[in-house]
């Protein structure tokens, strides 16, 4: 019986390395063209940097900072068939000359076209089959809802303020309407109803007050909702032991972020190609500039992960956490053949 129709998750999300040389050049081996691109030296200490298709390449955010969107022309120049092109980034934070750096990819749907699902007319590039979307829109400073063109309810959305300085708003749909997170601190859940304070359906998102999220300027929403196979947007309890929680997800991770609801942690990412081995030890922190730290974090199985070590960000005893992952393969796609373990 089928799993999943997604048997290639590359196709939509994957992680690719490189060394930076701080000047042109090309970086293939993505395996499509992204439409999102997250980027972090590995080796120093410098911003994380996402770019996407609907704002198009110059436009640059940073997860760990609350900063206002930059204009960089020399970053990433274009996405391309097999990857993206970097130019000589005086800024640093692409292509540092000697650096390792890894760069998260995600394919939406190109540029975007025009959706009025909602009360906000939005420009929308969404990937049905891998459930993502990228969403700009402009905000009005009264409650209203947002078309996410996903054709399914998403259960996780980020939301960033681009013309002033403002917290990342995260909604999970693990912590409910209601709640939000901030990216770019390490803060728990915090109940308060002036981001989200209504679901999202499978054509919409409500955005309330709040200027992290609607105040009369342009926002930009990442949006994703589960695809069976691909990818999992779930919550856990720790156990604060090194045997810790086993998490199913039904797929070979390639990539998971993980953060605490119940108390302040980082927001921490481990993926399949820095880590190619059990146990998953070199993080990079989504809140934080740091250089890629060694820190036993969990397995990585052909069904979910484990933790193995007891640590507070990751494995506190009845502490709860949220994650996000994606596939790497799925634990049985509708070709019958059935994920391994490392």
């Amino acid at each position: 019986m089928a799993y999943t129709t997604i048997n290639k998750p590359s196709d939509y999300f994957n992680t690719k390395l490189y060394t930076g040389t701080g000047a042109t050049q090309s970086i293939t081996g993505v395996g499509f063209q992204p439409d999102m691109n997250w980027c972090k030296l590995r080796t120093t200490a410098y911003n994380h940097v996402i770019v996407d298709a609907v704002r198009g390449v110059t436009k640059v955010i940073r997860p760990n900072l609350n900063n206002t969107e930059d204009t960089y022309t020399n970053a990433i120049t274009s996405f391309d068939s097999d990857g993206f092109t970097l130019g000589a980034d005086t800024n640093g934070e692409h292509n540092r000359n000697g650096d390792n750096i890894v760069s998260w990819n995600w394919k939406a749907n190109g540029a975007g076209v025009s959706n009025t699902d909602g009360d906000i007319t939005s420009t929308v590039s969404a990937n049905t089959t891998s459930g993502f979307s990228i969403v700009s829109y402009t905000g009005t400073g009264s409650q209203a809802t947002v078309g996410h063109g996903l054709g399914a309810t998403p259960k996780w959305i980020v939301v960033k303020r681009l013309q002033n300085a403002e917290d990342w708003a995260v909604y999970h749909a693990s912590n409910g309407a209601g709640t939000y997170q901030s990216l770019n601190t390490t803060e728990g859940k915090q109940t308060n109803s002036n981001r989200f304070n209504v679901a999202p359906t499978s054509s919409v998102f409500t955005v309330n007050t709040h200027e992290s999220v609607n105040f009369a300027e342009n926002y930009i929403a990442y949006c994703f909702a589960e695809k069976t196979g691909y990818s999992k947007f779930g919550s856990y309890t720790g156990n604060g032991n090194a045997d810790g929680p086993f998490i199913y997800t039904g797929f070979k991770p390639a990539f998971i972020m993980v953060k605490r609801t119940d108390s302040t942690s980082n927001w921490q990412i481990n993926d399949n190609k820095r880590d190619v081995d059990n146990v998953q030890n070199t993080p990079l922190m989504a809140n934080l500039s740091n250089a890629e730290s060694t820190d036993t974090s969990w397995d990585s199985l052909s069904n979910g992960f484990k933790m193995r070590q007891d640590y507070g960000s990751k494995n506190a005893s009845g502490g709860t956490y949220i994650y996000m992952a994606f596939a790497e393969a799925p634990l049985v796609g509708s070709n019958n053949v059935p994920a391994t373990a490392r």
